[in-house]
């Protein structure tokens, strides 16, 4: 904003900060006010103190501050302008007050204000604009440079792909039209070299032939196309030359203009000038393309007629080219010849087959110790298969070779002992390798020639020697595992009677025999899966031997290997099947198959069985039934999964270790049972049936059960600063419960747990659970109904709110049975789900109950009605002690289950209440003789019974019983 007239001499105040001394000068009034709001003024609450002082206070503005407006006008008035000699000489004052007015204005509105605006970012900040940085010469990829800097790498110009549906136009599509319209080009050319005498001849012979119309049309498409330049129609007429660009856009002229005015004037000239050009040029085009369009699409058709003829002009070229060929091919090559050399050609052979046979039946011996060198058994023995057959046909009678067939039939019984030693050395050695070589099977080569050699013999029996390996094996494997961990251990105190090693296993503590028992299992699934991988190879060779299954790269077809190592040997001319020989028979192949499925079942069941001794040794002296919960559920899980792991082995689930696990839990959950009974019965016995406090932990519990729908003990969570509650809220329900209650709740959800954790034993955990819920339904009938808790806790008498907090007690366990049923049905066989019905029984009990303590609470009053109404006579002072009384016990029953029942139960107990005082009062007025006649003695009646209902209304939810006494008269 431009100042208004300022004197500018050197006796004015805003020249310089009498305070800061290093401050310099200030340009204008305006950095002046800047500068006191930025170091001079302090914000306090919504007021504004000056400091421009000597001592930090100023002498003219009050300490406790002004508005931001006021102090504007502050600063203006005593500061900018302090000396008032240089005011008055410099400005009128009405000049003076213009003058204050901008500046107020001009730093409240357009300035930011240090002292509000301190933590707010303006345009004041920024050191340079977003245009100016966009728009900088110096960078060759300002745009590239700006976003990436601020939004990353990725913010760059993608790079559009071509289209796979357009065809990309290069320069060659247009050589064949180039080519066409040279000639008429240069012609073009030589016809403009001509002089311009001739050109003028040439139009002027050419001019009378149109009609004077027409001429003067020609001429003002000329006189039109002259206006625009010269310079557009140059064949080098490119905007990137300078001068071509000054030449049409003339800045010059533009920049000459100094005004705005004049600069947007000259501009919109300039373009209107070159969009008249444009229209131009556009209109003698457009006149052009209408005059000649009937030629172009004349063109058009006659080149696409010429293309048809083309086309089929080549078609008949290729098929008569082709039949030439043909010709030339089977008739009138040679055919003479041909025949002249083929009987020549068939001696050659013959003669040459004959003596490469007999040189390849002299390299048998050689070829076959080869063979055997490299393992190559089948082919050994396919080349003295072949040999022998050669021998007995195609070389019978050849006096050199009569010892050579013993001698290979000696060779072929050598072979045969040497497959079973080979494969007795190759099993012991690939089983006995340490568990933590991570390759399942080595040697698979050697295997798979081992293999086919012991079929091509027709020797099965590997599969048989392999299993007793694998038993072997295993049990070594788990003896090594055994002595490992325990010489790894310290503090074992091996003398004394520890003369086995089950006896020094049985030393260790839980969790060193645990990480012992997940070694010994993590080394048999070890040896386990070299045995499966081992059956699978033997499963594919067996495949490929009885030809149903194509050999893969890796095992190749061992005839073929063989035939393929003897005709490189011996160049022998045999005739080689491309497919494998059948060395299997469909019954064979079928008994090796399920030889090969029991095999695997029989090692997984023997590695089952040397983990159940493991499991047995450590078992005696009760230390699997001394475990925890925790621990045997975390040895529970060890075992299945070893269980699932040795199924997916064999296909098939091993019961050993699952039955000895099963017996294990068994006794396991007896303990587990009677550890709760017994705690139970024992939390029974001294319970004082008063209300408790609910600790955070069972709030969570009930929490936790609620969201998740399961019945699991939610995750510990140490919150010091929770505290206790004075009821169980659950699903908006209130439940005010005993101490006992809870602890059997969280007993019921480790039951429910415990079937989750073992899931082999659900039909024994639904048995002791029920047991339990009975024992919690009986000894509560004993104690509360029965009044056994006065015996053995002291207790004066079993109040009602003893009984209302035994009642909601057992609702809260009735709550969570059908959840508890649903949780055991899912861990439930078919045939086991008829155990359910137990849960419909012990609900049906405890329903039972609760109606037992609803009848029990209805019969304390009903006695108490019978005693004091036969007491009561019909006569003043109303209302009558009896009454008084009645209603009194009625308030005192009200009062001690309101809190405690819900409120339905409390209606409903009430309505049988007074049901019964009716029924008592009715016989009593029959007594008594009074009746509904209008008389003294009903009106006394009518005054109790006004005060008996009147006492209702005050009883909180039974409003609506105080109008229920209008039977109580007999009627007439």
């Amino acid at each position: 904003m431009a100042t208004v007239g300022v004197v500018r001499n050197s006796s004015v105040s805003w020249r310089r900060c009498s305070v800061c001394q290093d401050s310099g000068s200030f340009k204008s009034p305006r950095d002046f006010c800047r500068h006191l709001r930025d170091f001079h003024c302090t914000k306090e609450g919504g007021s504004f103190v000056c400091r421009y002082g000597s001592t930090g206070v100023c002498p003219s503005l009050p300490v406790e501050g002004v508005s931001d407006k006021d102090y504007e006008d502050h600063v203006v008035r005593h500061h900018v302008y302090g000396n008032t000699a240089s005011r008055d000489k410099g400005m009128s004052s009405a000049r003076s007050e213009q003058y204050d007015l901008q500046i107020a204005n001009s730093s409240h509105t357009q300035e930011p204000s240090v002292v509000q605006d301190q933590h707010k970012w303006t345009v004041y900040q920024s050191s340079i604009n977003l245009p100016a940085l966009l728009n900088d010469p110096r960078l060759s990829k300002r745009e590239t440079d700006f976003f990436t800097k601020t939004w990353g790498d990725s913010f760059e110009n993608t790079l559009i792909l071509p289209s796979p549906y357009l065809r990309e136009i290069t320069q060659s599509h247009f050589e064949k039209y180039l080519h066409k319209t040279s000639t008429r080009y240069k012609k073009h050319q030589r016809l403009k070299a001509l002089p311009e005498k001739a050109d003028n001849s040439q139009i002027s012979e050419t001019s009378k032939q149109f009609s004077g119309g027409h001429i003067k049309q020609l001429e003002k498409n000329r006189e039109e196309l002259e206006q625009v330049p010269k310079i557009f129609m140059l064949p080098n007429f490119t905007l990137d030359n300078p001068d071509t660009f000054m030449a049409v856009f003339p800045w010059t002229q533009v920049e000459e203009s100094r005004d705005a005015t004049g600069r947007k004037q000259s501009s919109k000239l300039l373009q209107e000038k070159l969009s008249h050009y444009l229209d131009i040029v556009e209109v003698q085009i457009a006149k052009q393309i209408s005059v000649k369009s009937d030629a172009f699409f004349h063109a058009m058709s006659s080149h696409e007629k010429l293309q048809d003829y083309l086309l089929e002009t080549c078609k008949a070229v290729k098929q008569l080219r082709d039949k030439i060929h043909e010709i030339d091919t089977t008739l009138a090559r040679g055919p003479l010849k041909v025949m002249s050399l083929t009987k020549t050609r068939s001696n050659y052979v013959n003669l040459h087959n004959k003596l490469k046979l007999m040189s390849t039946v002299h390299q048998t011996q050689p070829t076959i110790q080869l063979l055997l060198s490299t393992n190559e058994f089948v082919g050994a023995l396919d080349l003295i298969s072949t040999s022998q057959e050669v021998l007995t046909q195609e070389l019978a009678g050849v006096h050199c070779f009569r010892h050579l067939g013993s001698q290979l039939a000696e060779m072929e019984k050598l072979i045969e002992k040497m497959l079973q030693a080979d494969f007795v050395k190759y099993a012991m050695s690939d089983l006995n390798r340490p568990v933590t070589d991570s390759q399942v099977l080595t040697q698979e080569e050697k295997l798979v020639a081992i293999l086919f050699g012991m079929l091509r013999f027709h020797k099965f029996n590997f599969i048989e020697v392999y299993k007793e390996e694998v038993c072997a094996t295993l049990k070594s494997t788990i003896k090594q595992t055994v002595v490992e961990a325990v010489a790894v251990v310290d503090d074992i105190n091996t003398e004394g009677n520890v003369s086995s090693l089950a006896d020094q296993m049985r030393l260790l503590n839980y969790p060193l025999w645990m990480d012992l028992l997940k070694t010994i299992f993590a080394n048999l699934l070890v040896i386990l899966n070299r045995a499966k991988e081992f059956c699978a190879v033997v499963r594919d060779v067996v495949g490929i031997a009885a030809g149903r299954t194509k050999a893969p790269t890796p095992i190749s077809s061992p005839t073929v290997e063989s035939s393929k190592n003897l005709e490189e040997a011996s160049h022998l001319h045999v005739s080689v099947s491309e497919e494998v020989d059948v060395m299997v028979s469909d019954g064979e192949f079928y008994k090796l198959g399920s030889g090969l499925k029991e095999m695997l079942c029989t090692v997984c069941d023997h590695a089952h069985d040397r983990c159940v001794k493991v499991l047995a040794a450590r078992a005696k002296d009760g230390f699997i039934e001394k475990l925890n919960s925790t621990e045997f559920v975390g040895l529970s899980r060890e075992i299945e999964q070893f269980v699932q792991d040795c199924g997916s082995v064999c296909g098939r689930r091993s019961t050993s270790l699952r039955g000895s696990l099963q017996s294990q839990a068994n006794r396991f959950v007896n303990r587990f049972h009677d550890e709760r009974k017994t705690k139970l019965s024992l939390i029974l016995d001294n319970e004082r049936w008063k209300q408790a406090d609910v600790p955070s932990e069972f709030q969570q519990l009930v929490d936790h059960i609620r969201k998740t729908g399961q019945l699991s003990l939610p995750e510990k969570k140490i919150d010091i600063d929770s505290k206790p509650s004075e009821v169980l809220i659950i699903e908006d329900q209130k439940y005010v419960v005993v101490g006992t209650v809870l602890l059997l709740l969280k007993m019921v959800v480790e039951y429910c747990q415990l079937v989750d954790d073992i899931p082999s034993a659900c039909p024994d955990i639904l048995t002791r659970l029920i047991d339990l819920l009975k024992s919690f339904n009986s000894r509560t009938c004993q104690l509360v109904l029965g009044a056994g808790a006065l015996q053995l806790v002291g207790l004066r008498k079993i109040s009602t709110r003893n009984l209302a907090l035994a009642s909601r007690c057992l609702q809260l366990i009735v709550f969570y049975i059908p959840l508890v049923k649903t949780h055991f049905q899912a861990h439930l066989s078919a045939k086991q789900v008829n155990m359910l019905k137990h849960f419909d029984q012990i609900s049906k009990d405890y329903k039972d109950h609760i109606e037992e303590i609803d009848k029990q609470l209805l019969a304390i009053l009903d006695s108490m009605f019978e005693v004091q109404l036969s007491k009561w006579e019909v006569k003043p002072p109303m209302p009558s002690n009896c009454f008084r009384s009645i209603s009194k016990q009625i308030a005192r029953l009200h009062e001690a289950i309101v809190d405690l029942l819900p409120h339905k139960q409390i209606q409903d107990l009430f309505k049988k209440i007074n049901k019964s005082f009716k029924s008592h009062l009715r016989l009593q007025l029959t007594r008594l003789g009074v009746n509904n006649n209008g008389g003294p003695q009903h009106g006394l009646v009518t005054a109790d019974l006004a005060f008996f209902s009147g006492n209702y209304k005050t009883l909180k939810g039974l409003e609506e019983l105080a109008h229920d006494f209008n039977d109580v008269w007999e009627p007439r």
